[in-house]
């Protein structure tokens, strides 16, 4: 509950903070410092330190999985606020109110990790959401944006619609909103046809928000019309929280949809792996390629779907760290760039290695590479695929085959940066910048060479 409320008061002391100071580095250092205290506040609640009790009847379950899901949120957040803050309040005039709209997705993910009704999980949608609408349209000069910031808007609009429409199967069949978070998966169930219907509308609109395939159509656009920084987060932090919603709405629910929870993830799995790495290839933006690739990661994550076990809640804590950590450092470089092309990094190494060699860390991540977080992130979602059914085998080769293309792409990148000749173009770069992408970078290492470190805290 703590990281629900501090999450809000922060966002209302960021709004207020811009009355107070126009200072653009103040009002970065005041959103570190307060990043810093929400992250504090939801540890002391974790450990059982400090807690603002308040009865919510059951609408919410902090468990130990959310409470530590949240925990990873918050922490890649206030990273992300301190390599990306300098280009947040270069957006527009408007810079406490962006980080304040950052606070108060938090405070939608925050609810969407400790749900226990779909109530609850149509507020957390909504609070995460409406914020992004803003921000993607935040640079009100570019028409790319505002194209960006109403195509998600209205596309966003009509999944919440399905979302609205599948809840309200689901309470006309069963009496009531709660969905039970500790009934045992794949328990046998009695059910007409409403509840399996209203689960799937409900699964058309999450697939909506992580953008798996076929509703992925809006993603493209709006990660490249959304000012960079944005992109970032909204790619990382955003999706991961989506995923959240997703595990713990159909893990003790995916048994009422029968059959057809079998056929419908090899097939939303296969589609989604297939357009964003097929598509990815064929870009000459980096920008354009990392949003088609979030499509393609997305596709990975859906494996912890398919085990809905505690292997694969080990391997979504796992992939919420190695994927937010590598592309909120991807994205932080490209920002430094003034050419956002392929030919942009050309002989990237040569006038900023240290640029490089981190940029060749968080691509070698995303791609799977072992000795980095990536490789064992991937790993976990398989397995934990393999341990609930071994008869999709053949699925997991499949989606190996397609991480396989990935790094076709991502080495294009790397290529770029140290076997073509060029001089990469990018703006000023500040000591404490190389000093936060070192940091990123050994945390991909370790998390690579160790991945149990992260979850020591989750178990003990």
């Amino acid at each position: 509950m703590n990281s629900i409320i501090v999450s809000a008061l922060m966002g209302m002391v960021m709004m207020f903070s811009g009355i107070v100071t126009n200072s653009k580095q103040s009002i970065k250092n005041i959103a570190i410092a307060a990043m810093a205290v929400l992250l504090v506040a939801h540890l002391a609640d974790a450990n059982d330190i400090f807690k603002i009790n308040i009865n919510v009847h059951g609408m919410l379950n902090f468990n130990r999985f959310g409470m530590y899901f949240t925990t990873l949120v918050i922490g890649a957040t206030l990273l992300y606020t301190i390599i990306s803050g300098d280009e947040v309040v270069k957006v527009g005039a408007n810079s406490a109110d962006y980080f304040a709209l950052i606070f108060f997705v938090l405070t939608g993910v925050s609810i969407l990790a400790s749900y226990n009704n779909l109530l609850m999980l149509f507020l957390g949608i909504e609070i995460l959401t409406i914020p992004l609408f803003v921000l993607t349209g935040s640079d009100k000069k570019n028409l790319k944006s505002n194209e960006a910031s109403l195509k998600y808007f209205l596309m966003g609009s009509f999944s919440t619609g399905i979302m609205l429409m599948g809840i309200a199967l689901y309470y006309g069949a069963s009496g009531n909103f709660n969905i039970d978070v500790n009934r045992v998966a794949n328990e046998p169930v009695n059910s007409g046809i409403l509840i399996p219907l209203g689960l799937l509308l409900m699964f058309i609109a999450l697939a909506f928000k992580v953008s798996a395939a076929p509703f992925h159509f809006w993603t493209p656009d709006v990660y490249d019309g959304a000012p960079t920084v944005f992109t970032s987060f909204m790619a990382t932090i955003v999706k991961a929280a989506g995923f959240i919603a997703f595990i713990r709405l159909f893990e003790s629910r995916s048994a009422d949809m029968g059959v057809s929870w079998t056929i419908l993830m090899p097939v939303i799995i296969i589609a989604t792996l297939l357009v964003g790495n097929v598509t990815a290839v064929f870009q000459q933006s980096v920008k354009r390629m990392l949003a088609y690739s979030s499509i393609a990661q997305a596709g990975f994550m859906l494996f912890a779907l398919v085990g809905l076990n505690d292997v694969a809640k080990e391997g979504l804590l796992l992939y919420t760290v190695a994927y937010s950590i590598a592309t909120i450092g991807i994205f932080s470089i490209l920002l430094k760039m003034k050419d956002y092309t392929f030919e942009g990094y050309n002989g990237l190494a040569k006038t900023q290695p240290l640029l490089a060699f981190a940029n060749t860390v968080f691509l070698l991540s995303l791609a799977g590479i072992p000795l980095t977080a990536g490789f064992f992130a991937k790993y976990y979602v398989l397995a934990a695929a393999l341990k609930q059914d071994t008869s999709i085998l053949w699925l997991v080769i499949v989606a190996l085959v397609f991480a396989a293309i990935s790094a076709y792409y991502y080495f294009k990148v790397i290529q770029a940066m140290y076997f073509k000749d060029g001089e990469a173009a990018v703006s000023e770069i500040k000591p404490s910048f190389k000093l936060t992408l070192l940091l990123l970078a050994a945390i991909i290492i370790i998390v690579g060479i160790f991945p149990t470190v992260v979850f020591n805290w989750f178990y003990f």
